[in-house]
């Protein structure tokens, strides 16, 4: 009979999976794979054309979900820049709370991703990130500018590093390895405390 190639793919994901968060992507075995798989090693390159291919289809459609959202709250708090009062500007954003529930029923993902990605075209995601957030921080402010609310003016070195530890702050939880209910308590204090540093610096 012929092999189920469906199964054999499941089994050979399975078994990268495994081996890179035990090993990073840098140390794992191609040969170990394809022995936890039950296939020979020539025979994982009739699904993936080399091990970072095989690692980009444990994260990637995840990794693009979590962008689209990022972009759409992006653009939500755009929007609440130009219309909503100054003292109820992010009181109805959840970001944080959501980015943290969904790394945490994707958690093997984002494991991959932030520990053991070293090596492959993923291991600057949280730099990238903390770019984007940059970015549309600046434009944040730069709309509350136009509207006359915003008091005082933070350099745009200061907001880099300000983005980078609000950023890094959602991914320690990985990094320490959080158990979810952990996460989420300290997603709302977190929460909280950048919320009201924001608003401080700002002279809202």
């Amino acid at each position: 009979m012929p092999r189920d190639k469906t199964e054999s793919h499941e089994r050979l994901l399975e078994a990268a999976k495994n081996e890179f968060m035990e090993y990073g992507f840098t140390d794992a075995s191609m040969r170990r794979i394809a022995e936890n798989a039950g296939i020979t090693v020539s025979g994982i390159y009739k699904h993936f054309k080399d091990k970072e291919e095989m690692f980009a289809a444990l994260v990637q459609d995840d990794l693009e979900y979590l962008m689209t959202q990022y972009n759409s709250f992006q653009n939500d708090e755009y929007e609440d820049a130009e219309v909503v009062p100054s003292d109820e500007l992010w009181e109805n954003s959840n970001e944080v709370e959501w980015i943290i529930d969904y790394i945490y029923e994707h958690y093997d993902t984002f494991k991959l991703i932030i520990c053991k990605s070293q090596g492959t075209r993923y291991e600057n995601f949280a730099e990238e990130i903390i770019e984007e957030e940059v970015k549309a921080t600046y434009k944040f402010f730069e709309i509350l500018n136009k509207r006359g609310l915003v008091a005082k003016k933070i350099p745009k070195r200061e907001i880099h590093l300000l983005v980078t530890c609000s950023v890094n702050a959602i991914f320690e939880t990985v990094i320490h390895d959080f158990t979810k209910a952990e996460a989420k308590a300290y997603s709302k204090n977190m929460d909280k405390f950048f919320k009201g540093g924001w608003k401080s610096l700002m002279g809202l």
